[in-house]
């Protein structure tokens, strides 16, 4: 990771990620790659804004599913609603059962069909009611399950973006990204996210980090599957894999915790 490559590609990773308003600055594959890396970071520090809203609301007396329905709204509108976007429009292609270039064009359109539709409530519906039911937990097991969970599905990014896999089309950002990623800073990167599940389970410091990784998993073969369909990843792709394993993660926390 050059030093003169590491502002560009943090300033890259929060515009990629967030609406925090900065300045691009240098964008190119050198810049991408430390971009992806950064990913989870980013999310890490977006999990500690969302855990500080929820946190806020439940405190302010809101009913534990108003806090957490305006916790997930907040996290889609500082990420534009990017993430959202790129799962209806894979799972739309995906739902299509066409392949290459005529899946990447169902993709490229703007409106939203029925299998999007139906991907996005139930993604929504299981961030609310996964978020709804931590309220109770003590702080310390909330914000970790929250960071985790949201540096997760950036960590799935980055994993998306690891040498190897291709670009589906010759331009975009899955173009700029595809293949960026070493294995030896994804490595590293994935036990960062793992350790901060551990405190997410107290008493159970094992069963985070495999929530954590039950869900990359999953990610893992979504992206396979994606990327023999449409011939590799777009930017659509991997806002899909935020969010599947930013859910998945949420879930398994909840449900094991």
């Amino acid at each position: 990771m050059p030093d003169r490559s590491l502002p560009a590609g943090a300033r890259l990773a929060l515009t990629t990620f967030t609406i925090v308003p900065l300045r691009t600055g240098r964008v190119d594959r050198e810049t991408a790659a430390v971009a992806m890396l950064l990913a989870p970071a980013v999310g890490a520090l977006l999990g500690v804004v969302l855990a500080a809203i929820l946190l806020g609301a439940a405190g302010a007396g809101a009913p534990v599913l108003v806090a957490a329905g305006v916790t997930v709204a907040a996290g889609a509108l500082l990420t534009r609603g990017l993430h959202l976007d790129g799962l209806a429009d894979t799972v739309d292609a995906l739902g299509s059962y066409r392949s290459g270039p005529a899946a990447l064009e169902i993709m490229k359109k703007p409106d939203v069909g029925p299998f999007g539709v139906a991907a996005l409530v139930l993604v929504l519906l299981l961030q609310v009611g996964s978020l709804a039911a931590l309220p109770d937990r003590r702080w310390p097991a909330l914000l970790a399950t929250v960071v985790a969970a949201t540096a997760a599905g950036r960590l799935a990014v980055s994993w998306a973006c690891r040498r190897g896999v291709p670009a589906a089309r010759p331009q975009g950002l899955g173009a700029l990204v595809a293949g960026t990623v070493g294995p030896v800073p994804l490595v590293l990167a994935t036990v960062a996210v793992a350790g901060v599940a551990v405190a997410a389970v107290p008493g159970r410091p094992w069963q985070g980090p495999l929530v954590v990784g039950v869900a990359l998993a999953a990610g893992l073969v979504l992206l396979r599957h994606t990327v023999r369909r449409f011939g590799g990843v777009t930017g659509d792709v991997l806002g899909a894999q935020v969010e599947v394993v930013t859910t998945l993660v949420y879930l398994g926390l909840v449900l094991t915790g």
